[in-house]
């Protein structure tokens, strides 16, 4: 995920952006052939992550070693989130699969140098994310009803 799905998901998203300031307003959108192509990479990355996530025998951390984010309050324990995973594979698949799907929503888009569908790509992805965060990472937070 650190290495690449975060990696990949982060220019998709800030590769739209608008900003309103006392000077006026700024639009960013990728517009050269250069900009299309960084964004196409960064969406088949995020979709061959997505490939990666489902592999047998993929475990959330070498052993020995602990998640980056393992600090942070309400986070589950690596083994937590692999037990999780170990008990049901195919709904962890889904989440991959799910993810996988926005990324090639994401193409779709940046194949059609369609802006307003790279930006509704995104927030799939973001919905794909937080679903399976919801479901792994940290199941146990409290959420506003």
């Amino acid at each position: 995920m650190q290495s690449i799905i975060d990696p990949a998901a982060d220019p998709l998203w800030e590769s739209v952006e608008t900003t309103v300031t006392a000077k006026g307003t700024e639009e960013r959108q990728p517009r050269t052939e250069e900009e299309w192509k960084t964004v196409r990479h960064q969406a088949i990355t995020l979709i061959e992550g997505a490939n990666l996530l489902i592999m047998p025998e993929r475990r959330v951390v070498h052993a020995g070693k602990s998640l980056e984010d393992a600090h942070v309050a309400g986070i589950n324990k690596a083994e937590d989130i692999q037990k999780l995973i170990d008990d049901n594979p195919a709904a962890f698949e889904s989440y991959a699969t799910a993810l996988r799907a926005a990324g090639e929503q994401a193409l779709s888009a940046i194949d059609a140098r369609d802006v307003t569908g790279l930006v509704n790509a995104g927030g799939t992805i973001d919905a794909a994310c937080e679903q399976c965060h919801l479901h792994y990472w940290y199941p146990n937070t409290f959420r506003p009803k």
